[in-house]
């Protein structure tokens, strides 16, 4: 069997995933605003050689629930959050091989200024940066930002397509390979005529300039995506190195998965050139009873209010509305069309209030993975052979608790089977994830805009 990708998948807030965590008595995520905190997180996934940290990020907050942001902010429940791409820099400082892939909204950030920012981080974690696209789906993030409502959704994706093409034209054809020489002798840092600026006249966007950050190692940053509808799954495909997806079992997992790799085999990349990883949570114990006793401990402590309210976010559905035996019905939003088919339309039956907060056992969703070192891997390598992922973002419960179970227990389990890396490869992220030189191949269509 191939051996997994593991991430782990966090967010510069107090409660991400699994709410009601941070009320925990042993969590210490009310640190995150503590550099301490992060350094240390990154060091421990250093530690149990994962592949990168998954960095999360919302604009805007949710306020569907009740109509009103309410129940989040009293739960914290991705607010207050902070800039995810700030505690990079130190925690690539304190670790040599660790990758990162941090989340930018392109809805609300200019191409030409973005791009200077993770070739910035390209150079300072010394080519382990990656960016997850993503375009938004928050009203409330609309409204902040000065709209009066939030594009439509196949919108945002057309134009996040224009937004990519200026930043391939700005990392890999701005400037030469070989434009920068430091001369001292001739005092010539650059060569004039191996710098140009980029010109981009589109629907969406205008804009004019040189590049203003000198070739990174990887130039374009490793490339992360998250869309499961249909149209996010094509500019995925299209696009992305790595996609994320939360599917409840390995089974609805496996018809996303061969659709991705299919649509990148089709148009010429190739089904090897996408990592698919799964979401998951998980509670190990160094027994089965160690681990079910852990469980009801953190159970104690799930916000099912905080669970609802984000999820009333991602579908765009007021959950608040609904009774517990009321199924959910399939309604025209702007949200997460994904998140919200698959509670109704793709579902095998209507699904109700009551079915839902069932699945939240710990503030989420997603039922956690539970048992010994030993089950727990079983389950993990059940999905990679069921579900055909590629690894997975490992969602923190309580901090650092359960990361460093997860090291500590599971991580050896796994490299005994030949499941995960004994150590890491040398070079850039994309090289440690795919070989080559960490440069996009030449069936990215980046590569079309290399000078």
């Amino acid at each position: 069997m191939k051996q997994m990708q593991i991430y782990a998948f966090d967010m510069n807030c107090v409660s991400h995933i699994n709410h009601g965590m941070w009320t925990h008595p042993r969590d210490t995520s009310l640190l995150y605003t503590d550099l301490d905190y992060w350094v240390d997180f990154a060091r421990t996934a250093e530690r149990g050689k994962l592949d990168g940290i998954f960095l999360a990020d919302i604009v805007g907050v949710y306020d569907i629930f009740e109509g009103s942001p309410a129940a989040v902010i009293r739960a914290g429940a991705q607010i207050p959050v902070n800039d995810p791409l700030m505690p990079i820099s130190a925690m690539a400082y304190a670790t040599k091989h660790l990758g990162f892939g941090v989340t930018v909204n392109t809805t609300y950030e200019p191409p030409y200024l973005l791009a200077r920012r993770l070739s910035t981080l390209d150079h300072l974690t010394k080519g382990r940066i990656g960016w997850n696209i993503v375009t938004g789906y928050l009203d409330s993030a609309a409204r902040a930002m000065g709209f009066d409502t939030l594009p439509e959704h196949d919108a945002r994706y057309d134009a996040a397509e224009e937004y990519l093409e200026i930043l391939y034209k700005l990392w890999e054809g701005s400037w030469d390979d070989d434009a920068v020489r430091a001369d001292r002798t001739q005092a010539i840092f650059a060569d004039p005529s191996k710098v140009r600026a980029v010109k981009h006249d589109g629907r969406y966007y205008k804009m004019e300039g040189v590049h203003l950050s000198q070739p990174s190692l990887q130039r374009t940053p490793l490339l992360f995506q998250a869309g499961a509808s249909a149209r996010g799954q094509d500019f995925a495909a299209r696009h992305a190195e790595c996609v994320f997806i939360a599917t409840p079992t390995p089974q609805a997992a496996k018809p996303t998965v061969e659709a991705l790799k299919r649509t990148a085999e089709a148009i010429g990349r190739g089904a090897d050139a996408l990592r698919v990883l799964g979401l998951v949570t998980v509670v190990v114990g160094r027994t089965e009873r160690e681990a079910q006793d852990k469980l009801e401990d953190y159970r104690r402590h799930a916000s099912v209010e905080a669970s609802l309210a984000h999820y009333s976010a991602s579908t765009g559905v007021d959950f608040s509305k609904y009774g517990l035996d009321d199924p959910i019905e399939q309604k025209s939003t702007n949200a997460n069309q994904s998140a919200l088919a698959a509670i109704t339309k793709e579902a095998p039956k209507p699904v109700t209030l009551r079915e839902i907060i069932d699945q939240m056992v710990l503030g989420s969703r997603m039922k956690p993975i539970v048992g010994s070192a030993e089950q727990v891997a079983d389950r993990l390598a059940a999905w990679i052979s069921d579900g055909g992922l590629d690894g997975f973002n490992l969602a923190r419960t309580v901090a650092p608790e359960s990361l460093r179970d997860f090291v500590d227990l599971v991580v050896p389990v796994l490299q005994e089977r030949g499941l995960f890396k004994a150590d890491y490869a040398e070079g850039p992220l994309r090289q440690k994830l795919f070989g080559g030189s960490g440069r996009l191949p030449f069936s990215h269509p980046a590569a079309a805009f290399r000078h």
